[in-house]
């Protein structure tokens, strides 16, 4: 699926590259016209997802431009970006009172990341001094290089690579029942986060049930958390 859609955007990318202007780009939609998009998914009708992506196409452009402008390969970073795009339009959801604009940035840059992550085959911590690629005069790139040094970014990376963790220690250190109300509680796989009376109401448990494995699993994954930062 992605793969043609991606080459159905093809001739977009010579423009997110830089051959060609902004106006060059289908135009943002309209709030409104976007808002009534994303009901019609929801509601099954996905005749309006193509559109939603062309019309965000540059968001990609403007990220890759930014934030990624000293890295070699720009055009695999776009086709990269373009998926985080595609899955950002999949699972949006107005019920979530986010702007897409803000939610599929974040998609995008977090589809780069991962992309980066792989290339190393990292399975453990990322320092984001760690060298990804190389420049033109074979200069290393780290991360720091080519995500920029605003602050704002350098600390939503860094936020990336600790959810990344939680939602490793969420999986593989906490029992079922924990798992399950900590998803629950804090909204975990893009889900709306619970009150613990909400939670206890829907797993017919008391709130103060709900308070004592909540407790329990804080301090599992804190506990994991400070063992990793030794």
């Amino acid at each position: 699926m992605f793969t043609d859609l991606l080459s159905m955007l093809s001739g977009f990318f010579h423009m997110i590259l830089g051959i060609g202007t902004p106006q060059s780009f289908p135009p943002p939609l309209p709030p409104e016209k976007e808002k009534e998009y994303f009901k019609q998914m929801e509601a099954g009708d996905t005749s309006r997802r193509q559109e939603l992506i062309l019309h965000n196409l540059r968001l990609v452009s403007h990220i890759v431009r930014k934030y990624y402008g000293s890295a070699r390969n720009q055009e695999d970073l776009v086709s990269i970006g373009t998926l985080g795009l595609i899955k950002a339009v999949d699972s949006f959801r107005i019920s979530n009172g986010a702007k897409f604009a803000t939610y599929a940035a974040r998609c995008i840059q977090n589809e780069i990341l991962m992309h980066f992550r792989s290339q190393k085959k990292l399975s453990g911590e990322v320092s984001l001094n760690e060298t990804i690629d190389v420049d033109r005069d074979g200069n290393p790139l780290t991360y720091i290089d080519v995500i920029s040094c605003d602050e704002s970014l350098t600390s939503e990376i860094e936020r990336k690579i600790a959810a990344d963790r939680a939602l490793r220690y969420v999986e593989t250190l906490l029992t079922e029942r924990e798992r399950q109300i900590i998803v629950l509680r804090y909204g975990l796989n893009h889900r709306q986060p619970l009150t613990q009376r909400e939670v206890a109401e829907r797993l017919k448990i008391s709130r103060s049930y709900v308070s004592r494995i909540e407790k329990s699993a804080l301090e599992k994954l804190s506990a994991a958390f400070r063992a990793g930062d030794a």
